[in-house]
């Protein structure tokens, strides 16, 4: 299993002034779903950050996002390990797997990959 990124989610009542603040320092919007969108910097991609109101589907806001090559694997793992795990593997809406776990000092953190869609019939 390898890590493809690291987000912090930012919890915000504040989205729109958020994104404006950040762009100030270089970072542009990349996705917005309403309740999650994501800021990126136009010269390194992968250096991102979420603002978050709340999560659609789950009964926390996440503190960090970390999308895997691997979900399935890595829920295996974190369940063998005996840590908490707040939202159980799901596929949601919005084209990823994913599921939640708190770590050792109560963060939580949204462990995901992105699912690739079907072939489409000829």
């Amino acid at each position: 299993m390898s890590i493809r990124r690291a987000v912090p989610n930012l919890r915000t009542s504040s989205p729109g002034e958020n994104r404006d603040f950040y762009a100030l320092l270089g970072f542009e919007q990349v996705m917005d779903h309403g309740w999650i969108a994501t800021l990126a910097s136009p010269s390194a991609p992968a250096a991102q950050i979420s603002l978050m109101t709340h999560d659609l589907t789950a009964p926390v806001t996440p503190d960090l996002s970390v999308e895997v090559d691997d979900v399935d694997a890595a829920y295996a793992a974190v369940r063998a390990s005996g840590a908490e795990i707040v939202h159980p593997l799901t596929d949601e809406p919005w084209g990823v797997r994913r599921f939640f776990a708190r770590d050792p000092d109560g963060r939580v953190i949204n462990v995901l990959s992105h699912r690739t869609p079907p072939p489409t019939a000829p």
